[in-house]
């Protein structure tokens, strides 16, 4: 078996991965914290924008980071441009069912189950489609055990990240829970990649594919823009406590229409029409 260095650049690239997949596990909590608040059209776009934030940057992008620090004996590594590409389809996709059968679900432990296994097992299918879409001159095996834990993993890691974007508010709590996503994305990462080993080919010949740092620059580019949109989205949008009194506002309008005499809410009496 070839020896295997899943660290080629030392801390570097595992640090970077962790920051990256905490950046956008809090940019998808800040999203998703929206969505409580609205309805229809607009709860789907916070919904939409949270699932790419963490299934693109919090997790996909975390993984292709990480992998830029593997090694395998100085072998050539090309990477399968459509895998790739369907990796990090899978990871939006899955994160985005995942958030929309907990968000439509409500709190209750069923929806909650059912997105987190779905979307567990969904981001352990990314990691080895990822996986696969190595090219190198060897064979490739993983054991099944380690295989089953970072599954387990996986389903745990998803499970929490749910419950976090239907329970986390305010800028502390959503900071810790995004440090913790980190930590879970990372774990299931690197739990999936020791269950790997290589057995080289004696003749290496010509590796297909394309090189790691052929992503990299457009990689960089497009997370930057995305990232910067989405912040700016959050900036501008309505608050949670704006929508909350917005909220109250338009019930109490509402109840006012049809004859009740409920007290305006709190911290509106200034918008009161005298009779």
């Amino acid at each position: 078996m070839a020896h295997i260095n899943h660290f080629s650049y030392g801390l570097l690239t595992p640090l970077l991965a962790y920051v990256m997949s905490s950046i956008g596990s809090m940019l998808g909590l800040m999203l998703t914290a929206r969505a409580r608040f609205v309805a229809g059209g607009e709860r789907v776009r916070w919904l939409v924008g949270g699932a790419v934030s963490i299934g693109g940057t919090g997790i996909w992008v975390m993984h292709f980071i990480a992998m830029m620090g593997f090694d395998v004996g100085n072998i050539p590594i090309r990477y399968d441009i459509p895998l790739t590409v369907a990796s990090a389809l899978i990871a939006v996709a899955v994160v985005g069912a995942g958030l929309f059968i907990v968000a439509y679900g409500g709190a209750r432990p069923a929806p909650l189950l059912a997105g987190g296994a779905l979307t567990g097992g969904g981001v352990a299918c990314m990691h080895y489609v990822g996986m696969a879409a190595m090219n190198m001159p060897g064979h490739v095996s993983y054991d099944p055990a380690v295989v089953t834990g970072s599954v387990l993993i996986a389903v745990v890691a998803a499970t929490a990240a749910l419950w976090f974007t239907l329970r986390v508010r305010g800028a502390l709590p959503t900071t810790g829970a995004a440090l913790i996503m980190g930590v879970a994305v990372s774990g299931m990462h690197y739990t999936g990649m020791f269950a790997m080993s290589v057995r080289l080919d004696p003749d290496p010949g010509t590796v297909p594919g394309a090189q790691a740092l052929d992503f990299l620059v457009p990689l960089l580019v497009l997370i930057s823009m995305f990232t910067l949109v989405m912040l700016l989205s959050v900036i501008l949008a309505p608050s949670e406590h704006e929508l909350r009194a917005e909220a109250e506002l338009e019930e109490w309008l509402a109840e006012r229409r049809e004859g009740s005499t409920a007290p305006l809410p709190a911290g509106r009496h200034h918008h009161r029409r005298r009779d």
